[in-house]
């Protein structure tokens, strides 16, 4: 009976070992330009967009499930369709500047096949209609 429990015991710590290294990591099939962008000072009311560029760096057809925002104000565009190997697209960030203020908001992209989420970055500065005008004078 010991030697039973033994070896599922030595089983058990096997699967669990292998499964841990068949976990797929998003930065093994996606490459981004990059994964942070300041808009820096905004005039409020007037939406701005970045386009994150990425590529599929992986060796199957890459598939953005979702992409997701920390908050209304921010609203992400993505490919709906697959990207091959090699190719590039870009997944678009709006944010609508709707409040004065210092702002950082993260984008989560959901891969196919991956568990944990992409985390991309928006920060900057919306200022008053008047406080904008001065800066730009």
């Amino acid at each position: 009976m010991k030697k039973l429990l033994v070896s599922l015991m030595v089983l058990s710590i096997g699967f669990s070992a292998s499964a841990q290294t068949a976990v797929k990591k998003a930065e093994n099939i996606i490459k981004f330009k990059e994964i942070k962008h300041n808009f820096g000072k905004i005039k409020q009311g007037v939406p701005v967009t970045h386009d994150f560029m990425f590529a599929n760096i992986g060796n199957e057809p890459l598939i953005v499930e979702t992409a997701s925002a920390s908050c209304g104000c921010t609203t992400p565009t993505w490919p709906q369709q697959p990207i091959m190997k090699g190719k590039e697209d870009k997944l678009k960030a709006g944010f609508n500047a709707a409040a004065p203020g210092p702002f950082e908001k993260t984008i989560f992209v959901k891969l196919k096949g991956i568990d944990a989420p992409y985390e991309l970055k928006i920060s900057g500065e919306v200022l008053s209609a008047a406080d904008f005008d001065k800066i730009k004078k």
